[in-house]
């Protein structure tokens, strides 16, 4: 692990804490909360040297791509092994950055994804480390932190890398997460000058450092450029559930939001039936709806991989702490093109002022505040 790098959140994904507070407006979403259901006893898989496509619950399926597994030696083979379904933004950025590198030619790119229990997560990794034999495993561990490092355990010669809010372990489990403070900072500087309202709502999964430091620095963007907006926030108690992250979106927009923060997935779909603009996440989600994404936060896992694929090819197993290389000056993270094509346009002025704060980040002028308490004021579905 390589110390001292990140302040390091010790609270797993899926460990909701609730905190009321004043600073920030609430809204009260407008559904109970509706849990997200994933189908497939351990997932699908699907496997790929060049292509891939996501995959459902149901039975696995397996298709020849070399790797350990029985062909070319020269790749490494490496395994996705997701909680989510692959729409859900976070682990499709894992995926993404994957794919990338199997087109590239680096390695034999196998997935499966809706392990969305403990019992589902232990039975698929146990199932592919036996009989796949990969060489490398990255996922998502939020949901089962400790059977994910059980079954690493007990595999000690391959290399697992995944997102977690906890601590690397020693030999072969390293960690990393999505460190968008820098491009969630400029996307509020655009929030904040685009509204007319000074109204602004956020919807976001829920209260645990790994969200909450995304939408404080959204908040803090929104400050800069207007001091007089409110931000509403409301988080839904889940990673991926559309219908009540929709829900909550046009809760907020009956309460004077002309501005959206797409946390999550489905409030992109709110917006564009409001026509109104929003933000999107983790990838560039203009064409979700492009007349109302202005920007989205995009993730970038491709120097994560690498620097997992640069260590495995030293012949060197590693415990570290991955986060860094999620940084927008590392490449990491970055916000997607502006899109002036929205309602009520973008003017130059407040592009310009972005733009020149993104260039102090990247040149280590300005420093993003990291703050990864709740959001005052914020609201849970069902709380």
């Amino acid at each position: 692990m390589r110390a001292g790098l990140l302040p390091e959140s010790r609270h797993t994904r899926r460990r909701p804490r609730f905190t009321r507070g004043l600073a920030v407006t609430s809204v009260a979403a407008a559904a109970a909360l509706i849990l997200a259901a994933c189908g497939g006893a351990t997932g699908s898989t699907t496997s790929s040297s060049s292509s891939s496509s996501s995959s459902g619950g149901g039975a696995s399926s397996e298709a020849s791509s070399g790797g350990s597994s029985g062909a070319s030696t020269d790749k490494p083979l490496v395994y996705g092994v997701f909680a989510t379904p692959l729409e859900e933004p976070w682990d499709g950025a894992v995926h993404q950055a994957l794919q990338a590198a199997a087109d590239a030619g680096e390695i034999v790119y196998k997935h499966t994804d809706n392990n969305d229990s403990d019992d589902k997560m232990t039975r698929t990794l146990t199932d592919l480390l036996t009989n796949q034999k990969p060489d490398i495993v990255f996922g998502d561990a939020f949901s089962s932190e400790d059977a994910v490092r059980a079954v690493a355990k007990n595999y000690p010669k391959v290399q697992f890398a995944f997102g977690s809010g906890n601590d690397p372990v020693e030999p072969n489990f390293s960690t990393f997460d999505n460190w968008l403070q820098d491009p969630a900072y400029l996307a509020g500087m655009l929030a904040g000058g685009v509204t007319k309202s000074n109204t602004i709502g956020v919807v976001a999964a829920m209260p645990i450092p790994e969200v909450d430091r995304i939408v404080n620095a959204f908040i803090k963007g929104v400050v800069e450029t207007n001091s007089k907006a409110t931000v509403k926030v409301t988080f839904i108690n889940s990673f991926f559930d559309p219908t009540t992250a929709k829900q909550a979106a046009l809760a907020q927009v009956a309460q004077g939001a002309d501005v959206l923060f797409a946390e999550r997935d489905g409030v992109i779909e709110a917006a564009k039936e409001k026509n109104l603009p929003v933000i999107g996440m983790m990838v560039d989600q203009k064409s979700q709806a492009p007349k109302n994404v202005m920007t989205s936060l995009v993730w970038n896992m491709r120097p994560t991989v690498e620097e997992v694929l640069k260590e495995f090819k030293a012949g060197t197993l590693h415990s570290q702490n991955l986060g860094q290389y999620s940084y927008m000056k590392n490449g990491g993270s970055s916000l997607a093109p502006i899109n002036t094509d929205i309602p009520g346009g973008i003017p130059q002025a407040l592009i310009d002022k972005v733009m020149a704060k993104q260039k102090d980040i990247m040149d280590g002028t300005f420093t993003t505040p990291i703050d990864e308490k709740p959001p005052a004021g914020s609201t849970t579905v069902g709380q």
